[in-house]
């Protein structure tokens, strides 16, 4: 082998290593995905598994998928997602951390509150709506927040 091929051969084989070193440490260092970038994909993807039960109707108690109540329809869609969360509005609220409204985002949990205590869980749809089931005789849909009497979850 000449001299010139060896020093060619041991010039890239020193660049190789230099790139081997150099993507690890990209992948070592690299910043983690902000918690708001890395929520987003779920929360669409919350969002749009809520909208895929549209019309289903409502029955105390039942959590899916032929009908549902609040909360069994809420716990019903994150577990599709690939979340667990409590069964009942009370529990799922207990567990949610609270956001502001300004900070909600699409796949948040709305939780309705009557007398200091959760009456009612939805899934935050954006710009005021929520998909839920609400009560007997009604079906999942898509609806304005109602009342002021609510506050924002994120699990």
């Amino acid at each position: 082998m000449s001299t010139t091929f060896r020093r060619a051969l041991t010039h890239v084989q020193i660049s190789l290593a230099a790139a081997v070193v150099l993507a690890v440490a990209m992948v070592t260092f690299s910043p983690a995905p902000s918690a708001q970038a890395a929520s987003r994909p779920v929360g669409e993807r919350v969002v749009k598994i809520a909208a895929s039960k549209a019309g289903t109707p409502y029955a105390y108690g039942a959590s899916g998928p032929g009908a549902f109540d609040c909360s069994g329809y809420t716990s019903w869609v994150y577990a599709r997602a690939g979340k667990r969360i409590p069964r009942t509005s009370s529990a799922q609220a207990a567990a949610a951390h609270r956001v502001r409204a300004a900070d909600a985002r699409r796949g948040d949990l709305v939780f309705f509150t009557s007398g200091g205590r959760v009456y009612h869980v939805g899934i935050y749809a954006g710009h005021g709506r929520i998909w839920h089931s609400p009560r007997p005789g009604s079906r999942v849909h898509l609806e304005r927040i109602w009342t002021p009497a609510h506050f924002f979850g994120r699990l």
